[in-house]
C-alpha cells in the first residue's frame, strides 16, 4: 500500500515537472501562440510558458506621437485612394465658410436631437429635424396638449383634423381601437394617449415629455398651419391644448383680445374646419361674442376670402357677409 502511494506521487511529480529544454516543457509537443501576450501554448496539453524570443520581438524604438501621426496619414491616403474616398469628410476640400457651416451643422445635429422618440414602440429615434438658411434648428412642433389632471370620467375626446383629408378621433375608452386608458398617474395616461395616436394617426407624430404631448406633421405634404387640434373635455378640466403658443381652450379666454388671437391661429391657412368652427363657437359662447362681431373680425383679417369646410361634403363654403354666414353650394345649406 505504502509503496503504491509513493510510486503515484513520483509519477505525478514527473508529470508536473517542467523541462525548459524542449518545445513544450511539459510534454514535448509543438507550440502555438497563446492568447496571453509574449507567451506560447502547447497544442496538446495547453500548458503556457513565456516565449523566449519575446524580448527580441519587442526590440525596436518605442511608439511616439510622431509615429501615430504617420499611421494616421497613411490611413487617410488609403481612404482617399480607395472606394471609401470622401467618407467622413476626408476629401472635403471645403473653403473656410463651408467648413464653418459644416461644424455648425454637426453641433446642431448633436445638440438638437433631444428626446424625440416614438412612444408607440419605445424606440428612441429622431423624427423630423430641419434647419433654416442660417443653419438654425427649426422647431417642428405644430401643436401640443398637456394633462393637468388625471380625473377622466368619460366623454373626453381629442380630434386631429386636416381640411380636405378628414378627422381622426381619439377617445377615453380602453375598449375602442383608437381609445386610450387612464393610468395610475397623469404621466401614464399621457403615454397611453401618445401611443394610440402614433399607432393610428396619418397626420402627426406624437412626442411625449412628462404630461405634455407635442405634435409634428407626419408628411411634408401637409402644411402645419392647416392642422386642427381640438379637445372636448365635458366633465372637467383634465387636458389643455395650444397651437402657436396660443391656448385654444375656451375656458382660458377672458377678453375679446384672446378670441382674436385664437381666430388668427385658425385663419392661418384661410380655412375654418368643422372642429375649429365648433371650438370658435364655444369661445363665443364663453365670452358672449355675437356672430356678426365674429364675422367682422374674420373679414378684418381675411376679407371675404376666408372659407369654411362643410362637415357633410368637405367642400369649401363661401362667406356671405350680409348674412353673417357661409354657404355650401353642393349641399345648399348655410354653415
Amino acid at each position: 500500500m505504502g509503496l503504491g502511494i509513493r510510486r503515484g506521487r513520483e509519477e505525478a511529480q514527473e508529470n508536473l515537472s517542467v523541462d525548459e529544454e524542449g518545445d513544450c516543457p511539459r510534454c514535448r509537443s509543438d507550440s502555438q501562440p497563446s492568447t496571453i501576450p509574449d507567451y506560447l501554448q502547447c497544442v496538446k496539453c495547453s500548458y503556457e510558458w513565456p516565449d523566449p524570443e519575446a524580448s527580441a520581438k519587442r526590440a525596436g524604438p518605442p511608439p511616439t506621437h510622431r509615429r501615430d501621426a504617420e499611421l494616421i496619414s497613411e490611413f487617410k491616403q488609403e481612404m482617399e485612394g480607395g472606394h471609401l474616398k470622401g467618407v467622413l469628410g476626408i476629401d472635403k476640400k471645403l473653403n473656410s465658410a463651408q467648413e464653418e457651416s459644416l461644424h455648425r451643422l454637426e453641433s446642431k445635429w448633436m445638440d438638437g436631437m433631444q428626446g424625440h422618440f416614438n412612444v408607440a414602440t419605445e424606440e428612441r429615434k429622431p423624427l423630423m429635424i430641419s434647419f433654416d438658411e442660417d443653419d438654425n434648428l427649426v422647431n417642428t412642433t405644430v401643436a401640443s396638449l398637456t394633462l393637468v389632471a388625471n380625473g377622466f370620467d368619460g366623454g373626453e375626446e381629442i380630434r386631429l383634423e386636416y381640411p380636405g383629408v378628414g378627422t381622426e378621433f381619439y377617445i377615453f375608452d380602453e375598449a375602442s381601437e383608437t381609445g386610450w386608458r387612464r393610468g395610475r398617474s397623469a404621466e401614464d395616461t399621457a403615454r397611453s394617449i401618445a401611443s394610440v395616436i402614433n399607432r393610428h394617426s396619418q397626420l402627426v407624430f406624437a412626442n411625449l415629455e412628462g404630461t405634455t404631448i407635442s405634435f409634428e406633421m407626419r408628411s411634408d405634404e401637409y402644411q402645419a398651419a392647416s392642422l386642427v387640434l381640438f379637445v372636448d373635455d365635458p366633465g372637467g378640466r383634465d387636458i389643455v391644448y395650444e397651437k402657436g403658443g396660443v391656448s385654444l381652450d375656451p375656458r382660458d379666454l377672458t377678453m375679446i383680445h384672446d378670441y382674436r388671437a385664437a381666430l388668427e391661429i385658425v385663419l392661418e391657412d384661410g380655412i375654418i374646419s368643422p372642429s375649429e368652427d365648433q371650438m370658435l363657437w364655444a369661445m363665443r359662447q364663453h365670452l358672449g361674442i355675437e356672430d356678426h362681431v365674429h364675422v367682422h373680425m374674420v373679414m378684418s383679417m381675411m376679407g371675404e376670402n376666408a372659407l369654411k369646410e362643410c362637415p357633410n361634403c368637405s367642400e369649401m363654403g363661401q362667406l356671405y357677409p350680409e348674412y353673417n354666414a357661409w354657404y355650401c353650394q353642393p349641399c345648399e345649406e348655410w354653415l
